[in-house]
């Protein structure tokens, strides 16, 4: 006869509706009074036992076990759906696309406590192969995020996707900026376009273009009213979730060159014109760059108009530009003219020169004379 286990041993029988053994152990009971019973299955005794054991070994280790089915979409999706309440609409959209593109093409059917560092790393490779390193750290982001969430609710013991690394992707498209003549053929190219005044304060002023959309006409002093002060605009909000600008030192209030005083009158007069065309159906925001009844533009908007003005332009492909290029121009003509990097940073709102030196500042830098000058002086020719 085989000995009896002692109470607390558990358990171990065969589930005719399942056809497997089922292992358990009882645990004590919750401040319910109800039993705390831990089971394990397996289509064999030993098979059973030790997934039991597996069971109990998380259980004193503080860690539930996942349910068995779910997957890396599960995580996903929930991550989607619960994990983004605080994050723009437009933001949400992008990470779906990106993750149902990628991340649930490639891996949401494995099992996430199945996951291990070596599938990360053979997927982010495999997309390494297509894509550049900004998408590649964006996917690892948001499969980090998503694990990292399920994680926190004990779907899974550890994260395996934070221990992986992002490998260098392809070139991305690089940026450009209009020299000289360029910006003069686009400005006289602009003058007949709805987006004529974007264009030339874009150009002649340096805001992003996430700023100017969400620029109102109360920031906008085209007369200089205040003593002592020119015509400017105060760049102190964007179309972000929080309105508020990229940086702290984003927030700039601009003098505006007298093209963009000009260009910005004439924007009034024909906006007025328009609110008297569209009578009630005008949308009332204060913005001074709208549609034609009052509503904001967004990003594929002002492409699409900017765009449209390129197309008139000799020697320019419009698909090849972008409207915040505008601002990459405006540093490098400022660069090419001898204006010090620090100058130029402080217009355009970085907080470094560094960006301003690395990545917008596309002519070729004026040379540095002052050594040589300097030299001169005391080594005399």
């Amino acid at each position: 006869m085989p000995k009896r286990r002692s109470r607390g041993d558990g358990g171990l029988h065969w589930d005719d509706t399942r056809q497997r053994w089922i292992a358990t152990a009882t645990l004590g009971y919750d401040p319910s009074g109800k039993r705390i019973v831990k089971r394990g299955s397996g289509r064999t005794k030993t098979e059973a036992k030790a997934k039991l054991k597996e069971v109990l070994r998380d259980y004193e280790d503080g860690l539930a076990i996942a349910p068995t089915g779910y997957t890396v979409k599960d995580a996903v999706t929930n991550w989607l759906t619960y994990g983004l309440t605080d994050v723009d609409a437009t933001t949400v959209s992008n990470y779906t696309t990106l993750c149902e593109k990628h991340v649930v093409a490639s891996l949401g059917a494995r099992k996430l406590r199945d996951l291990s560092a070596d599938d990360v790393d053979k997927w982010l490779a495999a997309k390494a192969k297509t894509h550049s390193t900004r998408t590649l750290r964006l996917l690892h982001s948001c499969l980090n995020r998503a694990v990292k969430r399920a994680m926190a609710r004990d779907k899974v013991k550890r994260n395996v996707v934070e221990l992986c690394s992002v490998p260098k992707g392809q070139a991305g498209r690089p940026s450009k900026a209009l020299n000289l003549t360029q910006a003069g053929a686009v400005l006289d190219a602009a003058a007949d376009s709805r987006l004529h005044a974007y264009i030339v304060v874009a150009l002649l002023a340096g805001a992003r273009t996430e700023e100017l959309r969400a620029l109102t006409w109360s920031h906008v002093d085209l007369e200089g009213t205040r003593p002592g002060n020119a015509p400017h605009i105060a760049v102190w909000r964007s179309v972000r979730a929080s309105g508020d600008t990229k940086t702290r030192k984003s927030r700039r209030t601009l003098a505006l060159p007298g093209r963009c005083v000009a260009a910005l009158g004439e924007h009034r007069q024909r906006q007025a014109a328009q609110r008297r065309a569209a009578g009630e159906r005008w949308a009332e925001h204060d913005l001074v760059f709208t549609s034609a009844v009052g509503t904001a533009l967004d990003a594929s908007n002002v492409r699409k108009y900017f765009r449209q003005v390129l197309a008139t332009v000799d020697g320019i492909d419009p698909e090849d530009w972008t409207p915040r290029e505008l601002r990459h121009s405006f540093v490098s003509l400022l660069s090419d003219k001898g204006i010090p990097v620090e100058e130029i940073a402080r217009l355009v709102g970085h907080s470094s020169t560094s960006v301003t030196e690395t990545v917008y500042r596309k002519q070729i830098r004026p040379v540095i004379q002052t050594g040589a000058v300097a030299m001169d002086e005391i080594f005399e020719p």
